[in-house]
């Protein structure tokens, strides 16, 4: 068994990893890190946890606990200043080692990297276009995730400036802590754009694509789940390329043609779905990319780069299958 600690376990993205970890059958639960709920039991979080769980400890103290495995599950300009544990697999879920280059903290994340000459030392883990290397793991973004997903396969065959994304998704993206923009008030009802032009996942996308996008996210009035529509020119066969870099993938499913991706196939999965199309009016070709922002955008991803950097197979404790309605 790896032991495991989670910091920020009171989070959105806390509690969806803590999900994942309390059904792995490799993993042990010893530190969950809160400073809202230190001291309480792990019933303070949701009651359906039993005794069998540690109760909460602050942050600092469960991240010197000596885990094997930690998941960093704050704010980004929180995870960015810790000093990761001299020891063990550590996967970051914000956004504080994603970027290589530390100049492109302050326009992008709105702070600068109090520990910039430790970003080489992170890897950016998507296990289908990027396996992690090393112990240090920053875990992509939910809109980096799909759009890389989508265009990943296509990078040598796209012509250059002419990608879009226009990407949607849930206000759990927005995370637990209450804000103007996720009252039921405005979200509900209503589907608006939002920092157009300045989100902090269209560097990620760059980086990881070796070209700029237009990238445009939006709110959903949904819960959870996220869908992003990859519009490119490119020099080649669509599907063809998708089909055969998926092909061996338990956790990203192409879609036949007629299928189209779906939010509800995808929430509270760990898997993604990808609709490919050729648009007749331009020869366009079309990626559509669902999956479940908590999930495959987050906590599954997470636990699934953990896996991997264990060398242990890379499904355990994900939810990939059933049919629910």
């Amino acid at each position: 068994m790896h032991s495991v600690a989670i910091i920020g376990a009171s989070g959105y993205a806390g509690q969806e990893t803590l999900d994942r970890v309390v059904g792995h059958p490799g993993f042990e639960v010893v530190a969950l890190g809160s400073d809202s709920l230190a001291g309480s039991g792990a019933s303070a979080l949701d009651v359906r946890l039993n005794g069998s769980l540690p109760r909460f400890v602050p942050n600092e103290e469960a991240l010197a606990s000596g885990a094997d495995l930690t998941f960093l599950c704050l704010g980004h300009e929180r995870a960015a200043a810790l000093e990761p544990s001299a020891d063990g697999v550590v996967v970051d879920l914000s956004g504080a080692h994603r970027l290589a280059d530390p100049a492109l903290y302050p326009a992008w994340y709105g702070f600068e990297h109090p520990r910039p000459e430790e970003l080489a030392g992170w890897t950016y883990g998507l296990p289908e276009v990027s396996p992690p290397v090393g112990r240090l793991v920053a875990n992509p973004g939910c809109y980096a995730t799909a759009a890389i997903l989508a265009l990943a396969p296509l990078a040598g065959a796209i012509e250059s400036g002419s990608v879009v994304v226009d990407a949607k998704s849930g206000v759990s993206g927005a995370g637990r802590e209450l804000k103007p923009g996720s009252h039921a008030g405005f979200v509900l009802e209503n589907v608006s754009p939002y920092r157009v032009g300045s989100h902090q996942h269209a560097p990620e996308i760059a980086g990881a694509l070796g070209y700029p996008v237009c990238f445009v996210p939006h709110l959903l009035p949904v819960r959870r789940g996220l869908i992003a529509t990859c519009y490119a020119q490119i020099d080649g066969d669509a599907r063809d390329l998708i089909e055969a870099a998926y092909a061996g993938s338990a956790a990203v499913r192409v879609l036949p043609e007629g299928v189209a991706p779906e939010l509800s196939r995808v929430q509270h999965t760990d898997g993604a779905e990808i609709g490919v199309y050729d648009e007749r009016a331009t020869a366009r070709p079309v990626i559509v990319c669902a999956l479940d922002n908590l999930g495959k955008g987050a906590a599954g991803q997470a636990v699934q780069n953990a896996n991997l950097a264990l060398d242990l197979d890379e499904t355990l404790g994900l939810k990939l299958t059933g049919v629910p309605v």
